[in-house]
């Protein structure tokens, strides 16, 4: 990576004021640099309002008045010869009213561990990237016909030693990477890492968006740790929060004594939910700080993709607010029209620079056009998380057999409009927290034997599902208790066999996921999709089929809600010709109870449920089963 301190040339000054500096991290914060014939560090930050900056650090006592730095264009800057990397540094900001605060580097590359809140000077070059196999072959722009399938991370707790303390970047390049490989999973999913003061917040109060956190190590520990992903053929996409940030003093709030990267009117800059500060989407040189961030992550850490959290809030003026407290803009409607500009603009960046690159919106709005170009008139994201899916199966899920009859509807909603968006269909981390239950204990059931297989007919329901797929972390083998940001995943669970068996089934439906191009080839086309039967509401069952996109593989999907077991149900089904079961979530080995198809199912002419043909086969009792056509031969 080059360093441009030396050359903040007012070409580079006049695009960052013009919202359209997009490697803004080249020349602001602090950088390593030879000046003059001599080593040292220049140090740059915008701050146009305050009445004087110094840099004050470890070096010189953290007093600043012998580091004065100059004022142009909005942007104070100061080389100090002999520094290097490792110092400890803040800026000291002197505000027109004479008051003097520290401020951490909004652009430092590294910062203290907390409770420290100093930022480091760091150099991000060096290290000797191993991924290039990765980087030729990610490069199809095909991506939306290509499986995905997500385990969301959180590394704090994923797993941790028997101290309590964290697993290292390097440690989990290791230990983690090598399980979601063995899973079958393409991707991570990592919850945010821009350092934070709060571990309570599970990152998502950042004070400085270009350091990755040092709980877990270095940057270049960090680079290891997603070159590790990529050479284990596995994606990294990263949690990324630009709809707030958090009100720590040595953060941005009020940077340089005014508020500078939030809005100035309080009803605008503040999140009353939230208690945090919301980005001024109209001020040109914070478009430039929050999109040169979301490029840094793919420039310097060959970040996959972006998860970008709290879209709904974006959309809006009015997120969370009291009836009285609503606002509206010009137009008299209440969207954040700068915060809808900015999502364009990102997406629009980000793709002319990663065509291939991965960026989601968790968005709860019915905002149209999400996933539509941004030429078209939309957002310009490529995925859309589908919340309204994971709600919906999950209030299914909880009622016990009384409670589901006839709200079968409740699992199939989701698929009139499957192709609106392009949706993941998530089972993320905050369904499992604050007392929500992890999914194995929202399971209704009369025992363990019930629940347990009540999610493995979920699950399997949503590998049959048109829409990509996301998993948040234990639930792959049943963890019992909500998840515990600040403890690690129940492991210990893994002695009992039904945990066991339950692990070893969502291990195989990955990798069944996967071998089957009928389960993703065409997720966001109508043609990949046919019901047979969405709601037979009389027998608990949903019935559809998937297609690949030559027509030669089709897969026959039937999954049972209730625990009554169906021998020689008839199914209609399009084509004539063979069946033979592929997956069935009621395997023995799985924990099932062993109702199975193993002989080939010929289908009759026999008309049934709007189908030309039908076969009959055996259904298990809270139970998916998946058939795939056989084609006659010749």
């Amino acid at each position: 990576m080059t360093t441009l301190a030396s050359e903040a040339s007012p070409d580079a000054l006049y695009l960052l004021h013009e919202g359209t500096q997009y490697q803004s991290y080249h020349f602001l914060g602090s950088h390593v640099e030879e000046r003059s014939g001599q080593m040292g560090v220049n140090f740059a930050v915008w701050a146009p309002n305050a009445k004087q900056v110094n840099v004050s650090g470890s070096f010189n006592g953290w007093n600043g008045s012998n580091h004065e730095m100059s004022l142009a264009d909005g942007v104070w800057t100061l080389f100090i010869p002999e520094l290097g990397e490792g110092t400890l540094y803040k800026y000291e900001i002197v505000t027109l009213d004479d008051e003097c605060y520290l401020k951490s580097d909004p652009y430092a590359f590294h910062s203290e561990l907390r409770p420290g809140t100093a930022s480091i000077v760091t150099s991000l070059e060096g290290y000797e990237w191993q991924d290039e196999a990765w980087l030729a072959n990610n490069t199809s722009n095909q991506f939306l016909q290509q499986p995905l399938l997500i385990y969301e991370v959180h590394l704090g707790s994923w797993k941790r030693k028997e101290d309590g303390g964290f697993y290292s970047y390097v440690e989990l390049a290791d230990g983690l990477v090598d399980y979601v490989h063995e899973r079958g999973y393409t991707h991570i999913e990592l919850m945010p890492l821009e350092e934070h003061p709060l571990d309570a917040s599970w990152g998502y109060q950042v004070t400085s968006y270009f350091s990755v956190t040092s709980r877990f190590g270095s940057p270049k520990d960090f680079m290891y740790f997603v070159d590790r992903c990529h050479q284990k053929g596995i994606g990294v996409i990263m949690d990324w929060v630009p709809a707030h940030f958090c009100k720590d003093a040595h953060g941005l709030t009020r940077f340089d004594g005014t508020p500078l990267y939030e809005y100035a009117d309080s009803r605008k800059g503040e999140h009353p939910t939230w208690g945090t500060q919301v980005f001024d989407y109209a001020k040109p040189e914070v478009l430039s700080f929050l999109i040169s961030n979301a490029l840094f992550w793919m420039d310097v850490y060959h970040i996959d993709g972006l998860r970008v959290d709290a879209v709904y809030s974006i959309l809006t003026l009015n997120f969370d607010r009291e009836e009285e407290e609503r606002i509206v803009n010009e137009k008299g409607g209440d969207e954040n029209l700068e915060g809808i500009a900015f999502l364009q603009k990102l997406n629009a960046v980000v793709f002319s620079r990663y065509p291939n690159a991965l960026m989601m919106a968790e968005d709860t709005s019915s905002y149209p056009g999400v996933t539509a170009p941004v030429e078209n008139g939309g957002l310009g994201f490529n995925y859309k998380w589908n919340l309204g899916f994971t709600w919906n199966t999950l209030t299914y899920m909880k009622k016990n057999q009384e409670e589901r009859r006839s709200q079968e509807d409740q699992l199939t909603n989701s698929l009139l409009n499957a192709w609106d968006e392009n949706y993941i269909l998530p089972y993320a981390h905050d369904e499992v927290v604050h007392s929500n239950k992890s999914l194995l204990g929202k399971m209704s059931g009369d025992d363990n034997w019930q629940r347990f297989a009540n999610l493995r007919v979920l699950y399997t329901y949503m590998m049959g599902h048109p829409g990509k797929k996301l998993l948040f972390m234990g639930n792959e083998f049943g963890q019992i208790d909500d998840w515990n940001s600040e403890a690690s995943l129940e492991w210990d669970l893994l002695k009992f066999e039904e945990h066991q068996q339950f692990e070893h089934f969502v291990k195989n439906m990955n990798h069944f996921y996967i071998a089957e191009r009928a389960l993703w080839e065409l997720d966001y086309e109508p043609i990949g999709f046919e019901p047979i039967n969405a709601e037979d509401k009389s027998d608990g069952l949903v019935s559809f089929i998937r297609n690949s996109e030559n027509g030669n593989e089709q897969l026959v999907i039937i999954c049972n809600f209730k625990p009554e077991a169906h021998e020689g149900y008839r199914l209609g089904v399009m084509r004539p010709g063979r069946y033979q079961e592929v997956f069935n979530s009621d395997k023995q080995e799985f924990g099932g109870s062993g109702v199975t198809n193993d002989r080939t199912l010929v289908s009759e002419e026999w008309t049934c449920q709007d189908c030309p043909h039908s076969i009959t086969v055996s259904i298990p009792p809270l139970a998916a089963i998946v058939l795939k056509y056989i084609p006659s031969e010749g």
